[in-house]
């Protein structure tokens, strides 16, 4: 398994935090992600995964033209399995370079289903999640479709993080409003929901993403997992350009 690995900065490692790419990505991405949760004092950790990186997104492509073939990749039940293998072998890896207790599991597009499905989703993939984080942080979370059915997310106790923008469309153009259903549907209990006006599903991956807003992805993801750590979950001041719902 290839992992990117990015230190806690100046201080003791407070925890683990996994980073799992959408389909195509690789260890190479997320580069602010890694940067800004390592800020924070977590060991994190972006992660390869060869079933749905960068060589198997274009072999589905070329068999089935881009939208078929990334359709097809993100419902392989087989890729997903090839994703918690390595997910676990990072995660004890890292246990063995960190003393702090928090386990934090990250992932954008399919990782964002990665991440749910973890978390205890309910799936049209026969996936069953061990739920082994401590809180869970989705970017451009799913909603019920190909993956997922309606109500999967109902039954999710651990805290939740969802993040999204209001440019950031569907696999076939849908809304980027189906991305919020995950949080509707979840029960409350350390659940956010996060809205970025004007940002982009490839913005959500750091690519072409103004400074500003990785930052203030990153901030936002600190002060959930700071709220989630003292059981706490209630947001504070908001900025321009973000609107955050919890419960």
């Amino acid at each position: 398994m290839a992992a990117m690995v990015y230190r806690p900065q100046g201080q003791a490692c407070r925890g683990i935090a996994m980073i799992s790419p959408g389909a195509g990505g690789s260890e190479q991405g997320y580069t602010y992600l890694g940067e800004g949760l390592s800020s924070v004092g977590y060991l994190a950790l972006v992660m390869g995964h060869q079933e749905s990186g960068r060589q198997a997104l274009r072999e589905y492509v070329q068999r089935k033209g881009l939208r078929e073939g990334l359709g097809e990749l993100i419902t392989n039940a087989s890729a997903y399995r090839g994703r918690f293998m390595d997910i676990a072998a990072a995660r004890q890896w890292a246990r063995s370079h960190c003393e702090g207790p928090e386990q934090i599991l990250v992932g954008h597009s399919m990782g964002a289903a990665t991440v749910m499905i973890e978390a205890g989703a309910r799936n049209k993939l026969a996936l069953t999640g061990a739920v082994a984080f401590d809180a869970y942080v989705a970017l451009s979370p799913q909603g019920s479709g190909l993956i997922f059915p309606a109500q999967a997310w109902s039954t999710l106790r651990r805290p939740v993080l969802s993040i999204t923008g209001t440019r950031d469309t569907e696999l076939g153009g849908e809304s980027w409003e189906t991305r919020t259903e995950p949080f509707r549907d979840m029960a409350a209990g350390c659940k956010w929901l996060a809205v970025f006006d004007g940002a982009t599903h490839m913005n959500l991956a750091g690519i072409a993403a103004p400074p500003t807003l990785e930052a203030s992805v990153v901030q936002v993801m600190g002060a959930f997992l700071d709220g989630a750590r003292r059981n706490d979950c209630t947001p504070g001041a908001q900025a321009d350009g973000l609107v955050i719902e919890s419960k």
